[in-house]
């Protein structure tokens, strides 16, 4: 009897484990033989290496990158599973890598034109956090929420420029897109992306910086659910306006 009820938690367990493992949809899994052929192909890939058969909270969070990334052409999610036991299966791409069993899971970034990959290092590994990553180094759109795919790309640009003229210039570009937004809540979006370009063109680079600082502080007190994530947004829509300088 006792042996019987220790197989079946065994199979139950095995089923669990298997499930969570499974449930990577848009995860491509990657070995030493399409490693090197895929990521060439996309203009960003983030790869989540891990164990072989991966689960739990942190390969939840990288599934909802993959399934956000499943309608953007220009990325790649995918996954390498790396066994430290019989054949050893992807422990070279590890080593390539420098990732250690001990780090895992560990996701890296490759980008078309660097030579090398950006690892995360966010100490909360979310999946908003991991799209923020990828947005940050990439210029690749991935959607975070309370944002606008045209106004993060004109507020991409307005990161990149020093050029006051050209700035103005996007700004322009931002007022005109508010005027032709549909639907309160988009337009009450559109508003946050236009006030924050005149505040930055007003108050100089620093402000964006300075004040995704204070909005952040403020994030961290107590306030209703509704009020956090309206806050949350707001601090999205801050984050759209830091990228890599090109």
């Amino acid at each position: 009897m006792l042996m019987n009820l220790q197989y079946i938690i065994v199979v139950i367990l095995y089923l669990i484990i298997s499930t969570d493992a499974i449930n990577c949809k848009g995860c491509v899994p990657l070995d030493i033989f399409t490693f090197d052929k895929v990521i060439s192909k996309f203009k960003a890939v983030v790869i989540k290496f891990d164990v072989a058969y991966p689960y739990g909270t942190k390969h939840d969070e990288f599934a909802k990158v993959a399934e956000a990334a499943h309608t953007v052409p220009d990325l790649l999610v995918g996954e390498v599973g790396v066994k430290d036991y019989g054949e050893k299966e992807n422990a070279d791409l590890a080593e390539r890598y420098k990732v250690s069993k001990d780090d895992f899971p560990v996701v890296k970034l490759f980008v078309q034109g660097i030579s090398e990959p950006y690892t995360f290092s966010d100490s909360e590994f979310t999946a908003d956090n991991i799209k923020k990553f990828i947005r940050t180094k990439s210029n690749v759109h991935i959607g975070l929420p309370g944002c606008l795919e045209a106004f993060d790309k004109i507020a991409a640009k307005f990161s990149q420029v020093r050029d006051p003229e050209v700035k103005k210039a996007l700004l322009r570009e931002a007022e005109d897109l508010w005027d032709k937004t549909t639907g309160r809540a988009d337009q009450k979006t559109a508003e946050v992306y236009v006030k924050t370009m005149r505040k930055a063109l007003d108050k100089g680079d620093d402000f964006v910086p300075n004040e995704l600082k204070r909005v952040q502080g403020l994030a961290k007190g107590k306030m209703s659910k509704e009020k956090k994530e309206e806050m949350q947004q707001r601090i999205n829509i801050l984050q759209s306006f830091q990228h890599e300088e090109l």
